[in-house]
């Protein structure tokens, strides 16, 4: 591809970067920059014409910010799909349930997916198991996802930078390879040889 930035080998996932996870009621996260690192991401692979996909939750609770027909479920304006990007409606956090998504990659020939979202220990992380689990070479970028505080299952407060930490850990090897934006940026989106 001389003189042409390649196209991204992977797909970028994003998952659930809707407006109800901007809110105050949403609590204590971390990761304050990784809405502008999924950006970063993203106008990188449309630079590229790599295939992108959106995933949204659409909540089966009348009392969610993500039940049809409100604001918290629309897209982030910085993150709204373009009408060639592919989009994709869950009710569970995993974006693999009942949604189509595997066999619309595989139809594509995409057998490598590059994950970005929220949280990462509740979507990102049961759809970066499930990606593994399926045989898809997986990367979960740690500084374009985030999660929240939460009382560990002994009772002890944890700060969403723990939860954060030990959720990658849960993926790291197994299911995923874990990266950072940079790193993510290099790998799939680098000029190739003349």
């Amino acid at each position: 591809m001389k003189h042409h930035e390649a196209s991204p080998a992977a797909a970028l996932i994003i998952i659930d970067m809707q407006q109800g996870m901007a809110t105050p009621d949403a609590g204590a996260r971390n990761n304050p920059q990784a809405e502008a690192n999924i950006q970063r991401l993203l106008m990188a692979w449309r630079q590229a014409a790599g295939v992108v996909v959106h995933v949204r939750h659409i909540s089966r609770s009348p009392d969610s910010p993500f039940w049809p027909g409100q604001s918290g479920v629309l897209f982030q304006p910085a993150l709204a799909p373009l009408p060639s990007e592919h989009v994709v409606e869950k009710n569970v956090p995993d974006a693999f349930v009942h949604s189509g998504l595997e066999r619309w990659l595989h139809v594509r020939g995409i057998r490598d997916l590059v994950v970005v979202g929220v949280s990462t220990s509740n979507s990102v992380e049961a759809t970066a198991r499930t990606a593994g689990n399926l045989g898809f070479d997986t990367w979960v970028v740690s500084d374009a996802t985030f999660t929240f505080a939460k009382c560990d299952y002994a009772g002890t407060e944890r700060t969403a930078d723990e939860v954060h930490a030990m959720s990658l850990a849960n993926l790291a090897g197994e299911y995923a390879q874990i990266v950072d934006t940079q790193g993510a940026l290099a790998r799939f989106t680098t000029r190739r040889g003349e």
